[in-house]
């Protein structure tokens, strides 16, 4: 049987007297991004500072590449690298004075270091500003010092929280293309509230909400949850709520103004072009109509109620 390259096994955690995850299950077999998603307070960030080795669980336990960091944890540190959502960089030192900081941390020193820290570099793109003051560095710039950081004793898991926050749409472009070049010789835990860049970047996906697993499994799987319910139609002569009801699919509306509606619908796949037909044969005078996906409070809501049952 082939080893899990990360494995959480019933991992528990309490806060005083209250549990901040309950028997979180995980395991992460083969190379790529794996997203971890939570809203707040759902017990993400504890899951992730156990996984770290900066918070010891009070149940359970972390394995990497098979070690256990309960038996082992120098060892299995030294398989990982983070990326917390503020990086810690020293903005009064160069990018070379930093990362052989950070190399040194991880017990290296001599050609090894050197060669360690240029890779770095190269990898993230900032090998042109070794001699600059990291505070001299635009916010893209500095994020990709801070992932050269993570990666520069070369972990075989990269945990990145909120890795594109506070960057414009440029840098996160960027940062994401970065983060897909890397990801491609190790698993990347992306932890994001974003949904939209969990979709764009993730092969598979992890929920935790109210400190358990509420959905573990591909990015395609979970978009079954994000499908369009409803959709905002906007008419210049506006139909009678009962008429809008008899098209198949529909389950019911919500009169928004005198000329615009929201209609919530079942899985039916062509219902935009059915309200089309009969707007065309009624006179309705179809304007506008766009779909509405779930917001993750819902989606979150839905996947809680089926793990729950």
């Amino acid at each position: 049987m082939e080893q899990s390259i990360v494995k959480l096994e019933h991992l528990s955690h309490k806060y005083s007297s209250s549990w901040a995850i309950r028997d979180i299950n995980m395991e992460i077999n083969q190379v790529g991004i794996v997203g971890l998603l939570g809203s707040n307070g759902a017990g993400k960030s504890t899951t992730m500072n156990i996984l770290c080795g900066s918070l010891n669980q009070t149940e359970g336990n972390v394995y990497i590449n098979g070690i256990n960091f309960r038996e082992n944890p120098k060892q299995a540190k030294m398989q990982i690298g983070f990326l917390p959502q503020n990086p810690p960089l020293y903005l009064d030192l160069t990018v070379d004075e930093y990362l052989r900081y950070c190399a040194g941390l991880r017990h290296m020193s001599g050609n090894a270091m050197r060669i360690a820290v240029k890779e770095a570099k190269e990898r993230c793109g900032v090998d042109h500003f070794s001699t600059r003051l990291l505070k001299n560095l635009s916010g893209g710039y500095r994020q990709r010092v801070g992932i050269a950081q993570a990666i520069v004793h070369k972990p075989n898991v990269l945990v990145l929280d909120e890795p594109t926050n506070g960057l414009d749409p440029n840098q996160i472009i960027e940062v994401r293309s970065l983060i897909k070049d890397i990801a491609k010789d190790r698993v990347v835990i992306f932890s994001s509230h974003i949904l939209s860049e969990v979709q764009l970047l993730c092969r598979d996906i992890k929920m935790i909400e109210n400190g358990r697993i509420v959905f573990a499994d591909t990015m395609d799987a979970f978009n079954n949850y994000v499908e369009p319910h409803s959709m905002l139609i906007h008419f210049a002569n506006m139909p009678a709520s009962a008429e809008l009801e008899k098209i198949q699919g529909v389950i019911k509306t919500e009169l928004l103004t005198d000329r615009s509606i929201r209609v919530y619908f079942n899985g039916n796949a062509d219902i935009t072009e059915d309200v089309v037909i009969e707007s065309v044969k009624q006179g309705w005078r179809l304007k506008e109509i766009s779909l509405e996906k779930n917001s993750v409070e819902e989606i979150f809501k839905q996947l809680s109620q089926h793990s729950s049952q």
